[in-house]
């Protein structure tokens, strides 16, 4: 399974059950749509989450699981 890691602006960290350029695609097109649009991903635990694109300050790619 493909996972990667969001930093939010508070300092926490997200595990996504998702490539880097699927969340970056999804990030990208939450920020293009109306105002406050929620980039909604799959977390590794299989949870929904939304998040404000304006509250990501860092993507990274993490090793397969």
């Amino acid at each position: 399974m493909q996972r990667c890691e969001l930093t939010l602006v508070d300092g926490r960290s997200i595990v996504v059950a998702a490539s880097v350029q699927e969340v970056e695609r999804t990030v990208l097109a939450a920020a293009r749509g109306s105002l406050m649009e929620f980039a909604w991903l799959t977390t590794a635990d299989d949870r929904s989450i939304g998040v404000n694109p304006e509250h990501i300050v860092a993507l990274r790619e993490l090793a397969p699981s």
